[in-house]
């Protein structure tokens, strides 16, 4: 590991644990030649995750696009971001889990939709009537009768 101050290329690992999140090993490292210490973190090699869109074209799986569809839909709820963070990781977790690394992007949005019925219906609702693309009040409704 090259030391980030000096460029020396010998370090010696002073402490390692697990990251808080359960994903990564951190390491404290200190450089021998300058002993200045800096930290280091460790995580497998995933192979990217690919959204394919209705239009058969693909894009990079993005948690920020993600996020700013829950954020909109979670206006004036009480989900703090933490707990829509646990949700995205939850969908990537469980994409790379099942080694799926081409999604639809209909199959990630009910992934989505999915966890945000559990964690708070009427952001469910905002977030549906987005993704769905609801073009008339009867589907609304028909939306809202199957929350039940």
């Amino acid at each position: 590991m090259r030391c980030p101050f000096c460029g020396h290329d010998e370090t010696k690992v002073v402490d390692s644990r697990v990251s808080e999140s359960q994903d990564a090993i951190r390491r404290r490292r200190e450089c021998l030649k300058c002993v200045q210490r800096f930290t280091t973190y460790e995580r497998r090699e995933e192979m990217p995750l690919q959204v394919v869109k209705k239009d058969g074209s693909m894009e990079p799986f993005d948690r920020g696009k993600i996020m700013r569809g829950l954020v909109v839909a979670t206006t004036k709820r009480n989900v703090t971001t933490e707990r829509l963070e646990a949700l995205i990781d939850d969908v990537e977790t469980e994409l790379h889990n099942a080694f799926r690394y081409e999604i639809p992007a209909k199959a990630l949005g009910d992934m989505v939709l999915k966890r945000l019925r559990d964690l708070d219906k009427v952001a469910y609702i905002r977030f549906a009537s987005v993704y769905k693309s609801f073009q008339d009040l009867e589907e609304f409704y028909e939306e809202l009768r199957d929350l039940n």
